[in-house]
């Protein structure tokens, strides 16, 4: 990228941020909220002791893994909304390896249930893929269907088979013995496994997507998949695999939430990073170097939030309203790049 081009994206970049900040202002005023101190006190509220680091690293894992997971069906140019559902069923999954040993295992059975956590989220996926290649339902809809039934599923376990003794609640199931738990990083409240996890699928993602023939091929299906099929490329089964791979990614996310964040399984177990690592998806425009960095902006809002009915006495949902703006406004900004480059085309 030459100097030219790199100042023209940061440009427009700053530009974003800059429409971002004047609809912050036209939201947050009606609420009584004043911008400038709530988007300071979300960003204070995440980064300003050692201990809301460590929630914002907790929560940067689970997104980061199903963000860099969606970019490989994506790759193909198939909208896996159904990550939510497999981060649930990555859950149920690793609950259902660890229950024969409610007394306690060692480092196989937390690898087992990490294990199934893949194959949980994978097979979800799976049902999806297969609903897309050979029903032609299109994967927004079987996607969007299959998350409704991973929360009944839940559900149903946490008040049905797996309730805690001589009670059903929504605290979900029975609390994981201490020798379950994913090892955490000093006193921090994140697992150095789960970082570990997260940046590991980052270098897999990539050279996966950049640097194997898979990844070219998954190219030339997403581009033109009446010409991969001319060519033998196999594209019924390569959207498959970009399912599977995405979903075996939101599975283990899944895990991590239930092995090292609330240590049972919970009715919203998956916090919404499902949804959320779509948003970061468009953020990012799908580009996996931004992906990380956005994901983390994305963990100081959550954390951050806590403060605003604290500090302000404002709902803690404007976190998620300023995310949308954000989005939003790189959107707005770049239809407008787009129709200006058209405009000069055709001048």
């Amino acid at each position: 990228m030459n100097r030219d081009s790199l100042l023209a994206q940061t440009g427009w970049l700053a530009l974003a941020l800059l429409l971002a900040l004047a609809l912050t202002v036209i939201v947050a005023l009606p609420a009584g909220a004043p911008p400038l101190e709530t988007i300071y006190v979300l960003f204070k509220g995440g980064v300003s002791s050692w201990s809301k680091i460590g929630r914002v690293l907790a929560g940067w894992v689970p997104l980061t893994l199903c963000s860099v997971g969606l970019l490989i069906p994506f790759t193909a140019r198939l909208w896996n909304i159904g990550v939510e559902g497999q981060v649930i069923m990555g859950a149920i999954f690793a609950t259902a390896a660890l229950r024969p040993f409610e007394n306690g295992g060692g480092t196989g059975v937390i690898i087992l249930a990490l294990a199934a956590s893949m194959a949980g989220g994978a097979l979800w996926a799976l049902l999806a893929g297969l609903l897309r290649v050979f029903g032609r339902v299109h994967e927004i809809f079987s996607g969007l269907g299959l998350n409704f039934v991973a929360l009944g599923v839940t559900l149903w376990l946490i008040f049905g088979p797996w309730k805690r003794p001589g009670v059903a609640s929504m605290s979900g199931t029975k609390p994981l013995d201490l020798s379950l738990w994913l090892p955490r990083l000093g006193n921090l409240s994140v697992s150095w496994v789960g970082l570990g996890l997260a940046c590991a699928a980052i270098v897999l993602v990539y050279f996966l997507l950049y640097r194997t023939k898979w990844g070219l091929k998954m190219r030339a299906v997403g581009e033109n998949p009446k010409a991969a099929t001319l060519f033998a490329l196999g594209p019924r089964r390569r959207l498959l695999q970009a399912f599977m791979l995405c979903g075996g990614l939101a599975g283990l996310a899944g895990a991590t939430q239930v092995l090292g964040v609330y240590h049972r399984l919970l009715p919203n177990i998956s916090s919404g990073y499902g949804y959320t690592a779509l948003l970061v998806g468009m953020m990012a425009s799908f580009r996996l170097p931004l992906v990380p960095f956005i994901c983390l902006f994305f963990a100081i809002l959550n954390v951050g939030s806590i403060q605003l009915p604290l500090q302000l006495g404002l709902d803690s949902s404007l976190s998620g309203v300023i995310q949308g703006i954000m989005v939003l406004s790189l959107f707005i900004v770049q239809g407008l790049r787009l129709w200006l480059k058209q405009r000069k085309e055709n001048d």
